[in-house]
């Protein structure tokens, strides 16, 4: 694909427009007239292939007081894709840094997500590696350069997103593996999920197991839980259109590992699990809890709670127990639930189990199946099953 082409059809992630800033920065930093779009490397490894820079636009860029110059930049997701990084802008500053150290120096600004531990900018190895490969070249020897980023609505958007669940506060993350959006509520990514899940059961080594990781975060995950690589799909948010077709396809044993705070939806029978186009979290939290016989104060407390972690956390400090039963009682009717989602389809044979996890990344609920899959799927003997 060529510049123009790329410019025209592609979506990027935020680390595609944070290093369109920084880059038109730098241009005004080494004394050089910025253009409107910054032509970038998309991946590391571009140039030495001999692609095309795509030519990314960024909205402005001057000299400010005391060495700085400010650039800002507006995301773009793409056509037809639900995404709140849609005409969010973000701003950097630039200057050079005297003495030793790293030839960049990261620091998050007003809005950006740092990770609560430790209080660093919560960056994606491809953002760092997308600057290096586009700014560095440009840094001349000895030279080192301070990069302060901004997302004047980054503390605010935040608060939709699930970012504090895993650890990261104050602003949106400057995270993506790929510059490309993934297209999570966009129809290209179903159609890219049933594609891996036909050739996936196509295999000759397909014994008809499978397990739905859903989010980035339950990829990393499965591989320490001792899952199999090649039993691993990463899923969007059509998991029902998933659920039906891995039953067409020949799987017999479905395990779904996932955030409890995105399968709870699962559990009130809602299978497109994009926040722009459903959530209820609160009511169906709320609902198991009371068919558990929750009530009163502890049970508007749950309701009113910022997210299902928090809820449930709180519910944990009270009543440990209590908190603990409503976890697998979440996981249980995923389970139930999934397998009336696929009833409705003529699919019954599928075993499906459920498997959820809290911010830390530790499993917090199991539902019968789920506990059943997770102990065969990971044992050496499950091609026996």
């Amino acid at each position: 694909m060529d510049a123009a082409s790329a410019d025209a059809t592609a979506g990027y992630t935020v680390p595609v427009w944070l290093t369109a800033a920084a880059r038109a920065a730098l241009v005004i930093l080494l004394g050089q007239p910025w253009q409107r779009h910054q032509p970038l490397w998309l991946h590391p490894d571009a140039a030495a292939a001999g692609e095309l820079p795509a030519r990314v636009p960024v909205l402005a860029a001057a000299p400010l007081a005391d060495g700085w110059v400010l650039a800002m930049a507006s995301c773009d997701p793409g056509p037809e894709v639900l995404d709140l990084t849609r005409g969010l802008q973000l701003w950097v500053q630039l200057r050079w840094l005297e003495g030793p150290g790293k030839w960049l120096e990261l620091r998050a600004g007003e809005g950006v997500g740092v990770l609560q531990a430790s209080g660093e900018a919560c960056v994606s190895a491809y953002a760092e590696k997308l600057l290096e490969c586009n700014l560095r070249p440009l840094v001349p020897p000895g030279r080192r350069l301070e990069l302060q980023v901004v997302i004047p609505e980054g503390r605010r958007l935040a608060e939709r997103t699930s970012n504090a669940a895993f650890g990261v506060v104050d602003g949106l993350a400057l995270i993506g593996t790929q510059a490309e959006v993934q297209r999570s509520a966009g129809p290209d990514q179903l159609v890219q999920a049933l594609a891996a899940l036909r050739e996936r059961a196509a295999a000759p080594a397909f014994c008809g197991d499978l397990v739905l990781v859903i989010g980035e975060n339950g990829l990393d995950l499965a591989p320490r839980l001792g899952l199999p690589p090649d039993l691993l799909l990463k899923a969007g948010n059509w998991l029902g259109p998933l659920l039906v077709a891995a039953a067409e396809a020949g799987v017999r044993r479905l395990l779904l590992l996932g955030y409890q705070g995105k399968l709870i939806k699962l559990a009130g029978g809602i299978f497109h699990t994009h926040h722009h186009l459903a959530d209820g979290r609160a009511e169906v939290l709320t609902a198991l809890a009371a068919l558990a016989g929750l009530g009163g104060e502890s049970l508007q407390a749950l309701h009113d709670a910022p997210t299902v972690e928090a809820a449930l956390g709180e519910l944990a400090q009270r009543d440990g127990p209590r908190a603990e039963r409503l976890r697998q009682a979440i996981a249980a009717a995923v389970e139930q639930r999934s397998l009336r989602y696929l009833a409705r389809y003529g699919q019954e044979s599928m075993a499906v189990g459920a498997v959820l996890f809290d911010r830390s990344r530790q499993i917090c609920g199991q539902g019968p199946v789920g506990l059943e899959l997770l102990t065969a799927l990971r044992s050496p003997a499950r091609s026996d099953a």
